[in-house]
């Protein structure tokens, strides 16, 4: 038996405890600091709903990353019910325990797997939510000491919020509703928001009851109009450690608003950006309003961007000329301008563009931005000048064998770049049908490869179609074809 699957001794004495769960609830005010996480997680394991809502009340450390617990074969809604009648039983008391410590209950399906580590001897499990620290950073807090009992305060409770047009969580419901009766003992705190769908008087409870201020990943997914837009701006201005925005497919209803009024809210909605100091990473994906207006949504920016994805949006030469100007675009580490049609644009500001970034850009995404040969040859000196490149993405562009073998040369000195994926030559189609022919591309490729060993390149090159109009799906060549699933040999 491995040492992995081995139960270690506190393991063992958890679940010995807990056969006789009214002993164990008994025990909790002499059990070692030691004993509460192996039996806490036995209590989730074994669903002992009672043990667990006494273990909230009696918990001797600051942190409880209960989410991190919690599995699909279980019963999510009991194991959160049995902490929060815990939680609740211990804040309507005037005096708590003196061991009692809590100051975070986690409730994010993943987080904190390191903390099970230490205090419970078990491997963590790989999650993009898993985080380091073992304990929440400290904080000042109250203590009232009263005949052997102190009184700590406040309580926060932390999860991730998803709100849809769906009919509300019954348990988020019941959670506002004790955090609005706790006047303050009892705080909701989200990492992670995400607004789908959602008329905004169904959700001004929630943003007004929630710490906004610990929202750090603001996901928004709306079909609102523009004046709606500007009255989420009053929540978003309290978003002050926002990291991450992502504004995507939001379809603003028409109105019969004035162009100046429109562009009223729209500098409404932005003129928070100027609050959020700690914002390194903006999505804008699918906005129907950003042509000619780019400079009211982002003028308000005041911090160094690492990562701007704008993608699937119409824009105008204007707008390109804005982002090669901002002092907020000189250090990005990653821009995507995918399915943004360049095709009738000067690219000129897209040059200029890439030259301020040279020296911190590491991923390019310009798919299906319609970029034809002149274009492209006029911003390959930039491209040659961004030394930590690795991956570029050249999807769904016209471009001719000559223009990538010029760019395969002057990307040649790019000791970083190691990704590529081109879109497929245009001599690599049938005239007539525009038919990928896979024998030409075949050649095409070869001609590419010599050239990298030429020019001392180790990367590999991926060719990739244009969209299938009947599947949607490419085929990609590497050498080898992966054909979408209704190809036609031409």
């Amino acid at each position: 038996m491995s040492s992995l699957s081995t139960p270690s001794l506190l393991d063992l004495a958890a679940k010995s405890l807990l056969r006789n769960e009214a002993m164990a609830i008994a025990a909790l005010e002499l059990l070692p600091v030691e004993l509460f996480p192996p039996m806490l997680k036995a209590a989730v394991t074994g669903e002992c709903r009672e043990t667990l809502q006494a273990m909230v009340q009696a918990w001797p450390l600051a942190l409880l990353p209960l989410g991190a617990l919690m599995t699909e074969q279980q019963s999510y809604q009991d194991i959160l019910w049995a902490a929060l009648r815990g939680l609740e039983d211990l804040l309507a008391k005037k005096v708590r325990p003196r061991r009692w410590k809590l100051q975070m209950l986690d409730l994010r399906a993943g987080a904190h797997q390191e903390f099970w580590i230490v205090w419970a001897g078990s491997p963590a499990r790989g999650s993009e939510n898993s985080e380091s620290e073992v304990e929440p950073p400290k904080a000042k807090r109250q203590k009232v000491e009263v005949a052997g009992m102190v009184e700590r305060a406040p309580v926060e409770v932390l999860m991730d919020l998803c709100l849809n047009s769906t009919a509300p969580d019954e348990f988020l419901t019941a959670l506002l509703k004790k955090v609005r009766q706790r006047h303050g003992q009892l705080r909701l705190c989200c990492k992670k928001l995400q607004v789908f769908s959602v008329p905004m008087q169904n959700i001004k409870k929630v943003l007004k009851t929630v710490q906004l201020h610990s929202v750090q990943n603001l996901e928004m997914n709306c079909t609102w109009k523009l004046s709606t837009l500007g009255r989420f701006a009053r929540f978003l201005g309290q978003m002050v450690n926002l990291r991450r925005f992502l504004l995507c497919h939001l379809q603003v209803l028409p109105s019969h608003r004035s162009r100046a009024k429109e562009e009223q809210y729209i500098c409404q909605f932005a003129a928070p950006f100027s609050g959020l100091c700690h914002l390194r990473e903006l999505r804008l994906d699918s906005i129907s309003f950003l042509e000619g207006r780019l400079h009211h949504l982002l003028r308000c920016l005041t911090t160094h961007l690492e990562i701007l994805s704008i993608t699937n949006c119409l824009l105008e030469e204007s707008d390109l000329i804005y982002l090669s100007q901002c002092h907020y675009t000189s250090q990005l580490r990653d821009l995507s301008l995918s399915g943004v049609s360049l095709t009738t644009m000067n690219i000129g500001p897209l040059r200029i563009l890439l030259e301020h970034t040279s020296a911190t850009l590491r991923d390019l995404d310009l798919d299906e931005c319609g970029i034809m040969d002149a274009q492209f040859s006029s911003i390959l000196p930039a491209l040659g000048r961004c030394a930590r490149l690795e991956t570029f993405s050249f999807c769904g562009n016209p471009i001719s064998i000559a223009v990538l073998e010029s760019l395969l040369r002057h990307t040649a000195g790019l000791a970083h770049l190691n990704h590529m994926l081109y879109a497929a030559p245009l001599e690599s189609y049938e005239e007539d049908h525009g038919t990928l022919h896979l024998g030409r591309l075949a050649q095409l490729h070869t001609r590419l490869t010599r050239i990298m060993q030429e020019v001392g390149r180790s990367g590999i090159v991926w060719f990739s179609a244009n969209l299938c109009p009947q599947c949607g799906d490419r085929t990609f060549y590497d050498p080898n074809p992966v054909l979408c699933p209704c190809y036609t040999p031409a």
